[in-house]
């Protein structure tokens, strides 16, 4: 429930909450096999960056990517972060 208790009940009928936009570098991983998250959902989020935008896809790991592939993610983290 860590996610419905980010914002109120009525955001769900009401008109999208106007946010700022994500101004910094941001990388988005999606996994096939994640079925709590289509890929669409995760590159549609581009929409909402106006910062530098990465998609990455990994394939065959579930929902949580950082237990289920994390050789995977530690590469794109590393290669993604500044040093």
């Amino acid at each position: 429930h860590w996610y419905r208790a980010n914002v109120g009940p009525d955001t769900y009928v009401g008109p999208p909450l106007a946010l700022p936009p994500v101004v910094a570098p941001t990388m988005g991983v999606w996994s096939t096999g994640d079925h709590h998250l289509t890929e669409a959902q995760m590159t549609l989020s581009e929409q909402f960056v106006t910062g530098s935008w990465r998609y990455e896809r990994v394939d065959g790991a579930g929902h949580h990517l950082q237990l289920e592939a994390p050789d995977a993610v530690n590469a794109l983290l590393l290669d993604f972060l500044p040093t």
